[in-house]
C-alpha cells in the first residue's frame, strides 16, 4: 500500500544527472553502438541551445480542444517536444491543434491511436473530460508512456490511488496539470512555515467562486442529435449510456457525476495544494458537509442525484503524530470564509473569488489561486520578512510547469529532473483523494431510502461525518458512502487490462 508524500519540492543542490533509462540514454547508446563510426551531435552542429529532432521527447495528445489544446500548445513550446499523434472526440474542437502539428497522426479514438502508434510515442497528454483521465492514463502507462493529465487526477479515489501506484509500478514520468505546484508562491509559503513565522497550523480555509456552469438541476428531459463531427459513444467513454443532449459539451458536462467533479474537482486541486504542500497532509480521518438547496416550491426541495450542488462546505479532519488535529475546510459556490481580523478592511482577501488562510499558533498566511501572491498577515508583515531560500525553484515557475514535466521525461525515470518533479502521481494522487473526499460527503448527503413507513423518503448520510481509512480507501461507519469510492465503467470498459 502506498503512503502519501507531500515534499517533492528539494533542498538546493548542485548534484549532476545520472544516465538513466530515458531517451537521450537510448538515443546515447544506439549511436555508440555502431562500430566504427564518431557521430557528431547535431546540437554541437546547430549550436548553444539547439536541440536536435531525434533528442526531442516523441508526444501524443488525448484531447486537445480547449484546455487541451493549451496543454499541448505549452508542451510544444518548450522546444523539447514534438507531437506525432493527437485524438479527439470531437473533431472541430480538434481542428487548431491538426492544424498547429501537420505532420502528427489523427485519431478520435485513443485505443487505437495508442495501437497503432506506441512505438512512435514517449509520452501523453490527457485533457478530457474527469471521467476518462484514468482509464486512458493507466492504459498509457501500461505501454510505458510518461503521461500529463489534466486535474483533477481522476474521477474516483479508487482511480487515483490505482495510478499512483502505477506510476511507480511502470516507472513512469507523470504530472498533474496543477501548474501552481511549480510557482513560486507555495515554495515561499513553505519556507516561511519552516521557519516558523505562523507556529503550528491550526486552521485552513480555501475558497472558490465556482461553479461558473449549471449545477443543482435536473438532467434535461429532451434528448438532441449528435453534431456529426462529434462521436458521442466515444465521449460517453466509461460514463453509463445515456442520449445526447444541447448544452453539455464542451464545458457544462463539469457539474454531472456521471462525468464531472463540480467545484471540487474543477479548482481544488489548485486551491487545496499549497497548504497541503505547505503543511505535509496524508489521508483526512474524516469528512463532513453542508450543501446549498434549490428549491422548486413552497417548502419543497429539489432533489437531483445526478447534478453536483450549487454550493457546498466540506469540513475533512487531518490527525497528526504528537500534533493537535488540524480542521481543513473547502467553501464554494460563492461561500467564504471570516475576514481575518488581521486584514484591513480594503484589502482584498484571497485573490477576491478564490484563496486560501492557514492560521497557526502563532499567526496566519494568505494566497490567491494557484499559490500566487502569498502574504503573512498583517500584510505589511511579508515585506519585512526575509527568509532564506532553501528549497528548488521551478524555472520561470508556474509557466515552466510544462517544461518541468518534459525534461524529466527527456532525463528519465529516477532522474535529477524526475526528482524535482511538482506534481508526480505520488504527490497528485493523495491530494486528488483528499480533495474527493469532500464529494464522498456530497454524495452521501443526497444518498436517500424509502421510509418502511408512509410516503416520502429518510436521507442517512446526512448530519453525520464520514470516518475514513485511508490505506483501504473505505468509509467505516456508513456503508452506502463506499459505493461513490469506486464507480462501476459502462460495459466494454475497464481500467488496466
Amino acid at each position: 500500500m502506498i503512503k502519501p508524500k507531500y515534499f517533492p519540492i528539494k533542498m538546493k543542490k548542485d548534484n549532476k544527472p545520472q544516465e538513466h533509462n530515458s531517451r537521450r540514454s537510448f538515443i546515447k547508446a544506439s549511436a555508440t553502438a555502431i562500430a566504427g563510426f564518431y557521430l557528431v551531435p547535431r546540437h554541437v552542429l546547430g549550436g548553444p541551445g539547439f536541440i536536435a529532432p531525434s533528442d526531442k521527447l516523441r508526444v501524443a495528445g488525448i484531447g486537445v480542444g480547449g484546455m487541451g489544446y493549451n496543454d499541448v500548445r505549452g508542451t510544444f513550446n518548450t522546444g523539447k517536444a514534438e507531437f506525432v499523434a493527437l485524438c479527439d472526440v470531437d473533431d472541430t474542437r480538434a481542428k487548431r491543434a491538426v492544424e498547429d502539428h501537420g505532420k502528427a497522426k489523427y485519431y478520435r479514438d485513443y485505443r487505437e491511436m495508442l495501437d497503432k502508434e506506441h512505438q512512435s510515442i514517449d509520452a501523453i497528454t490527457i485533457s478530457t473530460p474527469d471521467h476518462m483521465h484514468a482509464i486512458q492514463a493507466m492504459a498509457a502507462m501500461q505501454l510505458g508512456k510518461h503521461v500529463y493529465v489534466q486535474k483533477p487526477l481522476s474521477h474516483d479515489i479508487y482511480e487515483a490511488r490505482m495510478l499512483t501506484e502505477a506510476a511507480d509500478q511502470y516507472k513512469v514520468v507523470t504530472q498533474m496539470g496543477n501548474q501552481g505546484s511549480s510557482g513560486e508562491g507555495v515554495r515561499k509559503m513553505m519556507e516561511w512555515y519552516n521557519a516558523g513565522l505562523i507556529g503550528e497550523a491550526t486552521r485552513v480555509y480555501c475558497w472558490t467562486d465556482r461553479p461558473v456552469w449549471p449545477q443543482g438541476i435536473p438532467w434535461p428531459k429532451e434528448s438532441a442529435t449528435p453534431p456529426a463531427d462529434l462521436d458521442w459513444d466515444l465521449w460517453l467513454g466509461t460514463a453509463p449510456q445515456r442520449d445526447y443532449v444541447a448544452n453539455l459539451i464542451p464545458f457544462n458536462w463539469r457539474g454531472w457525476w456521471d462525468y464531472g467533479t463540480g467545484a471540487l474537482g474543477d479548482m481544488a486541486c489548485h486551491i487545496m495544494e499549497p497548504p497541503f504542500r505547505v503543511l505535509g497532509l496524508g489521508y483526512p480521518e474524516s469528512a463532513e458537509c453542508s450543501v446549498g438547496s434549490v428549491y422548486i416550491g413552497e417548502f419543497q426541495r429539489g432533489y437531483f442525484p445526478d447534478s453536483c450542488p450549487p454550493s457546498s462546505h466540506i469540513t475533512l479532519k487531518f490527525k497528526r503524530e504528537g500534533k493537535e488535529d488540524l480542521s481543513f475546510h473547502w467553501m464554494d459556490g460563492g461561500i467564504q470564509p471570516a475576514r481575518p481580523e488581521e486584514l484591513g478592511p480594503n484589502e482584498v482577501m484571497g485573490d477576491g473569488g478564490n484563496g486560501v488562510i492557514i492560521e497557526g499558533t502563532k499567526g496566519k498566511m494568505m494566497c490567491g489561486t494557484y499559490g500566487r501572491n502569498p502574504q503573512l498577515l498583517p500584510t505589511s508583515k511579508t515585506a519585512e520578512i526575509n527568509v532564506p531560500e532553501t528549497l528548488y525553484r521551478v524555472p520561470n515557475g508556474d509557466a515552466g510547469h510544462y517544461n518541468n514535466w518534459v525534461e524529466a521525461c527527456i532525463e528519465g525515470y529516477g532522474s535529477n529532473a524526475y526528482n524535482n518533479l511538482s506534481s508526480p502521481f505520488s504527490i497528485a494522487g493523495p491530494l486528488t483523494e483528499s480533495v474527493l473526499m469532500g464529494n464522498l460527503a456530497i454524495r452521501s448527503y443526497d444518498y436517500r431510502i424509502p421510509r418502511t413507513t408512509g410516503n416520502g423518503f429518510d436521507y442517512p448520510g446526512r448530519g453525520i461525518k464520514l470516518v475514513w481509512d485511508g490505506p483501504n480507501m473505505k468509509v467505516t461507519n456508513f456503508d452506502p458512502a463506499n459505493q461513490f469510492v469506486k464507480r462501476e465503467y459502462r460495459e466494454g470498459w475497464m481500467l488496466g487490462g
